[in-house]
This record gives structure tokens, sequence and C-alpha cells, in this order.
């Protein structure tokens, strides 16, 4: 493909994606403009959610197993291994964190480590195993790792709600009466609507690091470059003499901690499991796929529009509880779903890693 071609294609897709912001813009705008022209209306309902410091807190904490999900798929798929089982790695390591608080036991310490935070690491190693046998099949069986992914989602989505089933009698686990609670920044956290940043689940603060360090990592460091090498050109990289499967082992085995820790988060910020249909994790790891997907593979756009999905979510739930609309509570709970639809069709020109999806052999000179 010439260089001509490449910056063609780079210049639509930051057209579409200038497209989407500009019109995300411009609807806030109009909602803004008819929310102080009409206060009473359902647009002045509409403007007070938007800015509501509750919503921002909301969008927050729901974006974090999204955020999570979609910075390991980046740094998976960087490498060349393509991982469609994150929904999988999220459930997997939020029932893990719950029943294994239960078991040490909620109120318990163990080397003056709470019991809640002993059950967060749990789920991380959870995902990291299966994102480790994940690997194994698909960079050293060399598996369809479509296929792979799949059984990944469809095992974590059998097995927690069987395990719970044995456990308590029921996909759902009892609520511990503890979550990971809040950490407040002192006068930061009295500041109109932004202090929501500074009064948050830890997670929180987890994911406003782990973003821009993401970024750092994948473009800043040489194992960063060796990511990016993987899944561009395999070959390059180990004519220079670096292991290609050890980079996609370790691109892999990261995505299962980035995604574990948002799964951890998400059942132990609510203290509970809950398994009932697709479970508590609903389809986010699905959703991260389209926020990298939409953020071209980078960190800081993921993020971007994983708390566009999340703030959506959070402004349908209170939407909800606007009385006197006769809205069907059933429409308003799609918007968020109708946007990824939307997004996704704006995607399509979305640059993928070149050899992401391709198995390589060192010394193998057909790639």
């Amino acid at each position: 493909m010439s260089t001509t071609t490449i910056d063609r294609l780079r210049d639509t897709e930051l057209s579409y994606r200038a497209t989407l912001a500009g019109g995300a813009l411009s609807v806030f705008l109009l909602i803004a403009l008819l929310g102080l022209v009409f206060p009473g209306s359902i647009w002045g309902n509409l403007l007070a959610i938007l800015t509501s410091r509750s919503t921002l807190s909301s969008a927050l904490r729901l974006s974090v197993p999204i955020t999570f999900a979609a910075l390991g798929g980046i740094f998976s798929e960087k490498a060349g291994v393509v991982n469609i089982g994150l929904e999988g790695l999220l459930i997997i390591s939020a029932f893990t964190a719950v029943i294994t608080t239960a078991v040490v036991g909620p109120e318990m310490t163990v080397l003056g480590l709470p019991a809640i935070w002993i059950g967060f690491f749990a789920g991380v190693l959870s995902s990291v195993l299966f994102s480790a046998l994940f690997a194994v099949v698909c960079i050293r069986f060399k598996a369809d790792q479509i296929i792979a992914g799949l059984a990944v989602w469809l095992i974590a989505l059998g097995l927690a709600p069987f395990a719970a089933t044995v456990y308590y009698g029921g996909v759902n686990t009892d609520n511990l009466g503890t979550t990971l609670g809040t950490w407040t920044i002192p006068v930061l956290s009295d500041i109109p609507f932004f202090g929501a940043l500074f009064d948050a689940d830890p997670a929180v603060y987890m994911m406003l690091v782990a973003v821009p360090a993401s970024w750092y990592v994948l473009n800043r460091t040489a194992f960063g470059r060796h990511v990016r090498a993987s899944g561009e050109n395999p070959k390059a990289l180990d004519t220079v003499g670096v292991d290609v499967s050890r980079v996609r082992y370790a691109g892999v085995l990261l995505s299962g901690f980035l995604a574990g820790i948002g799964g951890s988060a998400l059942s132990l910020g609510l203290g509970q499991f809950v398994g009932n249909n697709q479970t508590m994790v609903n389809g986010k790891g699905f959703i991260a796929i389209v926020a990298f997907l939409f953020g071209n593979y980078n960190p800081i756009g993921a993020f971007g529009a994983s708390f566009l999905f999340a703030g959506l979510e959070a402004a349908q739930i209170r939407l909800q509880q606007i009385p006197g609309y006769g809205v069907p509570d059933s429409l308003i709970q799609t918007v968020p779903y109708v946007t990824v639809l939307v997004v996704l069709a704006l995607v399509g020109r979305t640059r993928i890693p070149a050899a992401s999806g391709e198995h390589y052999d060192t010394g193998d000179d057909n790639r």
C-alpha cells in the first residue's frame, strides 16, 4: 500500500471521528440551549442530568470495566492476537473476586490486607490464568483466535453461574456487605461537578492512571515498540532478534491483567456477583472492543469512547426516573446500544494491525 493511500485512509479515519465528535457536541449544545430556554421542559431535565455531578460519578464508575477491557484488547491486538474473549475475562474475574472475598471473610484481614483486596487480586489472577490458556491455545497450538476467544467467553459464561449455584444455591452470590468504597481527596472533592473526579471508587483512580500509562508504554518504550512491530511486521521483529511469540504472550497476558482489574472492580464495586442472563457484565467486553476500534487502538481514544458509552448508560438510568413524559423504559434503555451501532458504522475504516490474527513461527518465511 502506497504512502499516499495510507495518508488518504488516515485522513478519512480522522474525518469520520471528527464528524462524530462534532455531531455529539452539536447535540449537547442543542440540548443546553433548549434546556436554558425551557427550564421546566424535558430539555431542561436532560440538561440537569447531563450536568449533574452524580451523572459524572456514575459515568466514571461505569467506564471502569469497559476501559480496562479496551486497554487489554489494544495490547493483545497490537501484539497480533485477536482477543474477543474480553467478555469472558470480565465475567471470570468478577466472580472470582467476590467468591474469594466471601471465602476469606469480608471482614477479615490477611497480613494487614482487607479481604476485599485479596478478592480483587484473586480476580485479576483468574483473568490472567484464563488469558494464559487462551495464549497457549492460539500462539503455541495455532488455534483460530476468534473461535478460541468465543470459547473463553462461553466457558466463563457457564462456569461462573454454575460455581455460584454450587456454592450459594443460585446464580447470584450473596451480598458481601462491603464494597471497595470511595477515596475522597479533601478540598478537591468539593469542586462543583468535577469534584466527582476526586470522590470516587479506587478503580476510577486506577483507570485514570492506566489510560495515560498505557499510551506511554505503547508509544514511548522499547516494549511498546516490540508490541506494535509484533502486530504489524513480526518478520522484521524476528529479524532483529526479538522473540515474537514471547512478545505476543506478554500482550495477551497483559490483556488478561487489565481486563481482570475491570471485572474485579465491577463486582466488588457492587459487593455481589449477578449471574442472571448474560451476567452483570452484560456485554461490556464486546462494547470494549467497539471502544478501542473507535479509538483506533489509541488508549486515550478508547477511554473517550468508553466514557461516551458509560455516560449514555448513566444518563438513561436517570432519564427513566423523570416522571410524566410517557417514554417507555425499554426504549430509553436502547439509547447506549443504538449509539454503539452508530459508532460501529463509523469505524469501518479503522486501521487494524497488519498481522493481527495471523500466526507466526520463528524461521518461517511465509507469513
